[in-house]
């Protein structure tokens, strides 16, 4: 008799995960073993390191430096040598909603601690990918270590297996650890605005313009009643 093999039916599920091979030859039945199907999958690990391991990344192991930071914060200081793409830009949107969010930001976060109206770069995997394979090694670095965490997750996501980042960012590098580029050192470039200039007091008094303007837009009403409790002059 010809050889021949069927399926269980009932064993052929959606997921394809098991089967039961049931099989004839020679006018025997050979039943076969119940297997499971299983999918290897391969997920990179982000690697956090401080400064000094960072700066053995790249002279000993050959990491390339991205730095993700807005392009203020770049041009006042980077690691010399290394590439920059962004993980946020200047938002130039010119629909209400934007207009009103950027105008109350340049006005507050904007003016006391230099910090530019961003969003999302819709093209920054993209712009990797057009420089690096995804097997490269990269250093991911920004100023204070979030921008470069969720930078890291994203080109996790699209392949990429051999990226690090510095803990706390640029801010916690000391100086003369790199080779840098710019008009400060790498742990001052997010320092900008009113603060640069008047320190912890122009700090505070942004904060308590920050805090009165909330207030009074958001209880008007109970502002109203305590500017009329203020003495007169």
């Amino acid at each position: 008799m010809a050889g021949m093999a069927c399926c269980c039916p009932s064993a052929l599920s959606s997921r394809s995960t098991s089967w039961l091979v049931v099989g004839t030859y020679q006018g025997r039945t050979l039943t076969g073993k119940r297997f499971q199907r299983r999918s290897l999958v391969i997920k990179a690990e982000v690697n956090f390191v401080n400064y000094q391991e960072a700066k053995k990344l790249i002279a000993v192991e050959g990491y390339a430096v991205v730095d993700v930071r807005d392009r203020t914060q770049f041009e006042r200081a980077h690691i010399k040598g290394c590439y920059h793409v962004p993980l946020f830009i200047e938002n130039t949107d010119n629909d209400l909603g934007t207009i009103i969010k950027r105008t109350v930001h340049n006005n507050f976060s904007g003016l006391f601690f230099g910090l530019p109206f961003t969003k999302l770069n819709p093209e920054f995997v993209q712009s990797i990918k057009s420089q690096f394979s995804p097997g490269s090694k990269l250093l991911l670095v920004c100023q204070e270590g979030l921008r470069s965490t969720a930078a890291a997750n994203k080109l996790e996501e699209a392949g990429y297996q051999n990226i690090a980042c510095i803990t706390s960012g640029l801010q916690s590098v000391t100086s003369g650890t790199f080779d840098t580029v710019g008009s400060t050192e790498l742990q001052n470039a997010g320092k900008a605005g009113l603060v640069t200039i008047q320190g912890k007091i122009s700090a505070v008094l942004g904060t308590v313009l920050i805090c009165a303007f909330l207030f009074i837009t958001f209880f008007p009403d109970q502002a109203e009643k305590l500017l009329e409790l203020a003495p007169s002059g």
